[in-house]
């Protein structure tokens, strides 16, 4: 080999070497952190991907990496933020509010004054959904049917289990209680395993896009007293219309109610880190928006102040502060 040559092998060698250690300290230097979110039909799913390409887009700048885990669901989310296991999650305002409190699904965990708010996103109207064929008109109707009332872990159990509660339904009443995730439900909806289903969720979504797209499911409107004494006993609800129009075969508005999704995290979570967070979405809040349907009538001051029951992180409040939203 001559001089050159091997001058050269010597230098390609070691700018190899370079640009490998430069790798390796520039991975080094990155946080990475994960979202919580949902099934991969529902919006929770789509929600953490939107929040996450925000950030991963803005890593140069702040040095952080965000992955999404489908998971189980609200409850889910929050005990294993709790137990550091995930940094972030999206979660009912419901659930942020029992987890806060140590009530409903928390009521073994005890209270978690540590969780922490960010922001709320979109409201989650229930949809209760029946095959055509099933007789069922109304919320009444389900008792003596096959019903999903949702995997346990996730925030639609919770819902599910207080719509029935106040229309008087014991879990007992169904002729079978089905504990099927929002990934399944379609399938089993439209292959007759169930009768209806009972699913909180953004809109559109992807679960009931597929149900009403693949056989004859109608929308059951709930309303009526029973609702109305839910609402008055559960502030963190709220009234809530499905368009009509939204999915397939179901011309008419359909009357509902639910909660709205927030996200959250602990308050050990570092300032910097919730604060680039909340910065990649307000930043770019027209781009966010424009990720999911049900993302498009958001504003901003909704969002910093609705379903909120948790405290703002203070990496959040102090991007509100200085934006002027707070004082």
């Amino acid at each position: 080999m001559t001089f050159q040559k091997a001058q050269k092998a010597l230098f390609g060698a070691t700018t190899a070497a370079a640009l490998l250690l430069a790798g390796a300290a520039s991975a080094q230097d990155q946080q990475f952190f994960t979202i919580g979110t949902g099934g991969v039909t529902g919006v929770y799913y789509p929600t953490g991907g939107a929040i996450c390409r925000l950030v991963n887009a803005g890593r140069a700048d702040h040095g952080l990496r965000c992955s999404v885990e489908s998971t189980g669901g609200s409850v889910f989310n929050t005990r294993t933020i709790r137990q550091g296991e995930l940094n972030f999650g999206v979660v009912q305002s419901d659930v942020q509010s029992a987890a806060i409190n140590g009530t409903g699904a928390f009521e073994d965990d005890g209270a978690y004054p540590e969780l922490r708010a960010l922001f709320s996103i979109h409201p989650e109207p229930m949809h209760l959904m029946a095959n055509a064929d099933a007789g069922i008109a109304s919320v009444s109707d389900l008792a003596g049917n096959r019903v999903n009332i949702a995997n346990p872990g996730s925030g639609t159990r919770v819902l599910a289990e207080a719509l029935l509660e106040y229309h008087d339904i014991a879990i007992d009443d169904l002729s079978f209680a089905a504990e099927l995730s929002s990934a399944e439900q379609a399938s089993a909806l439209c292959d007759g395993n169930i009768d209806a289903t009972i699913w909180a969720a953004g809109l559109p979504n992807g679960s009931t896009q597929e149900a009403t797209s693949t056989c004859d499911v109608v929308l059951i409107p709930i309303e009526g007293e029973p609702l109305e004494n839910l609402l008055a006993d559960n502030p963190a609800y709220a009234a809530a219309t499905i368009p009509g129009g939204l999915y397939p075969g179901n011309p008419d508005d359909i009357s509902s109610w639910g909660p709205r999704a927030t996200f959250v995290t602990d308050a050990s979570t570092p300032n910097e880190m919730v604060y680039a967070v909340v910065s990649a979405v307000f930043e770019n809040f027209d781009d966010f928006k424009r990720l999911h349907p049900a993302f498009a009538n958001l504003s901003e001051e909704e969002m910093i102040t609705s379903g909120l029951t948790a405290e703002i992180h203070p990496g959040a409040l102090q991007y509100y502060q200085e934006r002027g939203w707070v004082e």
